[in-house]
């Protein structure tokens, strides 16, 4: 496999998703801590990590934008620290197996499937491979579909500047572009800019509790 081959199936995925929602934060978090509800997020984690096609796009939203509301992993914590260098220095088992411990405990985390995928790209692994690039497909529609960047509101909304750089590279949106931004109550609202051409992305701040 070739990681051109895996930037290929990330553009024509997200450019493919035309399904626009708007997006119900409250709603969402009160599915995913109702037992009752078919948007649960035991149920709906269950799916992505075993049969991630099986979700809809609604599920994939509740998936993404439900991490507002739960303990996730910051790229702070140490051991994304030290994932980050074992992926840095190109060794692959290390990655793995610290990509898995962080999987397991955040496994809605799009730079932890980001390496992983990377990893297991380099190691030749087919079936990982292609059941998280499932998973990283999935996650990064629910973005695509909430809204289409071309005004304010608009905007495409992400929930870390982390995953805002990941939407950008997938768009092919580089440093001959020019950000300016300015504060929202719920979040940050950036504009990128090159000719006549502007693309519209809301960093949500909607009071993430982070695990260290």
């Amino acid at each position: 496999m070739k990681y051109i081959f895996l930037l290929y199936c990330l553009v024509f995925s997200v450019s493919g998703f035309g399904q626009k929602s708007k997006i119900d934060f409250k709603n969402i978090e009160k599915n995913l801590k109702d037992p009752k509800s078919p948007y649960n997020y035991e149920k709906l984690i269950f799916k992505f990590k075993g049969l991630p096609k099986s979700l809809d796009s609604i599920e994939a939203q509740h998936l993404y934008y439900g991490r507002n509301f739960r303990d996730i992993v910051s790229t702070e914590d140490e051991s994304f620290k030290n994932l980050a260098e074992a992926f840095k220095n190109k060794d692959w088992d290390n990655s793995i197996s610290l990509g898995k411990a962080l999987y397991y405990k955040d496994p809605t985390n799009l730079d932890v499937l980001l390496i992983l995928l990377r990893s297991y790209d380099a190691k030749q692994d087919v079936n990982n491979f292609v059941h998280h690039l499932s998973q990283f497909r999935l996650l990064t529609d629910a973005i695509r579909s909430s809204g289409d960047g071309k005004t304010e509101k608009t905007a495409y909304n992400v929930n870390s500047m982390g995953d805002e750089y990941i939407l950008l590279n997938m768009m092919n949106i580089g440093l001959d572009y020019t950000r300016s931004s300015k504060e929202l109550k719920d979040g940050i609202l950036d504009a990128w800019e090159k000719e006549n051409n502007k693309i519209y992305i809301k960093v949500l701040y909607l009071g993430i509790n982070i695990k260290n």
